[in-house]
């Protein structure tokens, strides 16, 4: 006669309290180092669950039961990679400062940032293209406000020092939106573009980050310049 089964199952309660216990923080936090790392490389599109559970060290069933599908875990992913992406620039422009220090500081934050972090534009770009509802996750996930609540604080505060060194006829008339712009494309897109320019250059990885190094000390001296009348 066959021994029954039904008695060395758990009571579904038991069960579910011996699954929260495999819950904790360590486990968690390296499954979002893992997609963090994943996503950053591959994109959204390009991301297997398969491989985030074997880059954090886990089976994919624990991997479900921390984050119930790929888009959850692709939301947290982007969360963190944007809160990496621009808040210490935010706050050198928005605070005190003389304008040349203020470009000094940000080039040398943003390269240093994104020498650690290459991948880091294009996955952000490549999100916000093809998932422009993202654009607003960004901005919250940076400094924690809403543009609104950013744009006058940064905006304003740079207003006010251009329109001084215009009027003093030391910097070309430039718009502060547009200033910001253009810095901050020659600092990200490099690192946006960087296979392309890589292939270009004739560069390896050791080439690229030398390329880098020059480019920290030119480009503030570079962006300056250009704004400065032509007679001067």
């Amino acid at each position: 006669m066959k021994r029954s089964t039904t008695a060395r199952r758990p009571p579904p309660r038991q069960a579910r309290r011996r699954t929260r216990t495999l819950r904790d923080g360590r486990t968690e936090q390296r499954i979002l180092d893992a997609a963090h790392a994943v996503f950053v490389r591959r994109g959204t599109a390009g991301a297997r669950m398969q491989e985030i559970a074997r880059e954090a060290g886990v089976n994919q069933a624990l991997l479900h039961y921390y984050f119930r599908s790929k888009e959850q875990l692709a939301q947290a992913a982007f969360a963190r990679a944007a809160a990496q992406f621009m808040p210490a620039v935010i706050g050198v422009m928005a605070g005190a400062g003389e304008l040349e220090d203020k470009v000094r500081r940000v080039v040398a934050l943003e390269l240093d940032h994104l020498s650690r972090a290459p991948f880091l534009p294009g996955y952000i770009l490549g999100e916000v293209t093809h998932r422009p509802e993202r654009a607003a996750q960004l901005i919250a996930a940076m400094v924690g406000e809403t543009a609104d609540d950013i744009r006058p604080r940064v905006f304003g505060t740079l207003k006010a020092q251009l329109d001084a060194r215009i009027a003093a006829g030391t910097l070309r008339p430039i718009a502060p939106h547009s200033f910001m712009v253009n810095l901050m494309a020659l600092c990200i897109f490099p690192f946006a573009a960087r296979p392309m320019l890589m292939t270009m250059l004739g560069l390896d990885d050791e080439g690229f980050a030398r390329f880098i190094a020059v480019r920290r000390e030119e480009l503030p001296a570079f962006f300056l310049g250009a704004l400065r009348p032509c007679d001067r």
